[in-house]
């Protein structure tokens, strides 16, 4: 069997100067000078006898040789660290956990899913190990799952990554619905039935979600084939803002069951019958096609994956 001469220093600077496309950034990323940086990067680019980079003024850009070669660096870089935390640590001690969801499921669903089925596991772990928890968009936590930044998603919305692997996990429904008076308003008195027909739903504002979250993918997917389009609409940050707004007559939402469930509960918000089919979406967990899976890790996804639904 040839040596090896690639060193794990190499990939990791490639990877640095990748994900902050110079030499400069990605030295003060991991701790070296710009030229050691550069140095160690033309080394790698000689051994492997082929450029990774694009050279555009100040910037480097991956080629098509680059892009093939860092999933597997980050794969790589990825193992590598698992094993340096062992090797640093009490090996019965799990590795520490990186853990994303996206909105909805780190606000509403994560934390009492943590509790019933993980709280008396960690609990007995010793006080040097922890998790680390990511809440953002779907496209924020597939982005970070993909660059091995993250262990393990929990998405609301599809993931269209090659790089990684979905399997379903939660179902949710979701709700349309608007402050008491609004929905009141929208169904006519002498009416037969009273579901909101499409052709009122288009007149209305629309409070959404900003595109890349879980929740306007879905939202967009079962509306738009009906609405055809938004007319009217409001673009807000966070489920949160969304619910309030609609609590106070600030127009129409289409948001999970989970988000909503504690306004109606308290009268402030209603559900609004409409001629619409019911809308369900799936939540999926992805993990990287290639990452090295720790015990603490498939622990977690099996749990996860028994107890989902």
């Amino acid at each position: 069997m040839d040596p090896l001469h690639l060193t794990l220093r190499q990939l990791q600077v490639f990877a640095a100067v990748a994900r902050g496309g110079s030499t400069a950034a990605a030295g003060a990323a991991i701790g070296l000078s710009q030229s050691a940086t550069s140095a160690a990067l033309k080394e790698l680019e000689r051994m492997l006898g082929t450029p990774l980079f694009d050279r555009a003024a100040k910037r480097l850009q991956l080629n098509s040789s680059g892009r093939a070669l860092l999933p597997r660096a980050l794969s790589l870089l990825d193992g590598a660290t698992s094993l340096q935390r062992a090797a640093h640590g009490d090996h019965d001690t799990p590795d520490a956990l990186r853990i994303g969801a996206s909105t909805t499921i780190g606000n509403y669903v994560l934390p009492r899913w943590l509790s019933l089925h993980w709280a008396p596991w960690y609990a007995a772990q010793p006080p040097e190990w922890h998790a680390e928890v990511m809440i953002g968009n779907t496209a924020e936590i597939c982005r970070a799952v993909a660059d091995f930044n993250l262990d393990v998603g929990l998405i609301e919305g599809p993931c269209h990554d090659p790089r990684l692997q979905a399997r379903p996990w939660l179902r949710d429904d979701l709700l349309v619905v608007a402050s008491p008076r609004l929905a009141r308003q929208l169904q006519a008195p002498a009416a037969a039935s009273p579901a909101v027909p499409v052709s009122v739903l288009r007149q209305q504002v629309w409070l959404l979600r900003e595109a890349g979250s879980g929740t306007r993918v879905a939202t967009d997917f079962e509306l738009l084939p009906h609405l055809r389009t938004y007319r009217r609409s409001i673009e807000l940050g966070n489920s949160e803002a969304i619910k309030h707004a609609a609590a106070e007559g600030l127009g129409l939402a289409c948001l999970s069951e989970w988000v909503v469930a504690d306004l109606l509960k308290s009268g402030r918000l209603m559900r609004v019958p409409t001629t619409l089919p019911r809308m369900r979406r799936s939540c999926h967990l992805v993990l990287h096609r290639h990452k090295q899976m720790t015990g603490a890790l498939e622990r977690l996804t099996a749990s996860l994956m028994q107890n989902g639904s």
